[in-house]
């Protein structure tokens, strides 16, 4: 989302309500030091062609996971030939903490992420994730457990919920899914229900960009 809209389900759209995290993430910390530990090193440039954007990976301390590999899942999502980079016309790379980048890219316990997402306009209620400017935040939660009848493994949920927020941050909005049976949209708030599209985590799919309607 932006400041204004939710991102992975961060803010209801189409009637969805968003759950209450809680008791159905028990054994999640929910809430860490609010600081956070940068990846250091410099990642290779992603895609093939197009604007170069730099980003920073970091996890929350307190949340009891390596940064190596949080950054590990974020730049094997946007290296992937279905991601972002698919349309050629922009490439990412991952910086360390002192270097300059557009946005960091943060794993946060339950509670922070409602902390930091509320303070520019996104409730998340401790459940979704949100992208506002400057920061694409991960809930924790939802990174370590998915949610409710996703119909996919953890990673499929996983890889979707960084495409969807990263597509917050180029400026996609929501998308509705296009027909039963069909992939959902990774705009569309899979967090929030598939209503009756397949769990899908790529914004390209066969080469081309996969969408739906738009949806406020």
């Amino acid at each position: 989302g932006t400041a204004t809209g939710g991102g992975a389900g961060g803010q209801q759209a189409g009637g969805d309500e968003i759950p209450t995290g809680g008791q159905a993430d028990a054994g999640v910390p929910q809430t860490g030091a609010g600081t956070y530990g940068y990846a250091a090193a410099s990642s290779t440039v992603h895609g093939s062609a197009g604007t170069v954007r730099k980003f920073q990976v970091a996890v929350e301390n307190g949340a009891g996971q390596e940064v190596a590999a949080f950054a590990a899942a974020v730049d094997a999502a946007l290296a992937d030939p279905r991601g972002w980079t698919a349309g050629k016309d922009l490439r990412f790379q991952r910086v360390g903490q002192t270097g300059t980048a557009e946005v960091a890219i943060i794993l946060a316990t339950p509670g922070t992420t409602e902390a930091v997402c509320a303070a520019a306009g996104v409730q998340t209620r401790k459940y979704t994730s949100c992208q506002i400017p400057g920061k694409v935040v991960i809930n924790l939660a939802r990174w370590l457990t998915g949610v409710k009848d996703y119909g996919a493994d953890l990673a499929v949920y996983q890889t979707y919920a960084l495409n969807h927020e990263i597509g917050r941050l180029l400026g996609f909005g929501n998308e509705a899914c296009p027909a039963a049976g069909r992939p959902a949209p990774v705009m569309q708030q899979q967090t929030l229900g598939l209503h009756g599209c397949v769990a899908n985590a790529w914004p390209f799919l066969d080469g081309q960009r996969y969408a739906g309607t738009k949806v406020p």
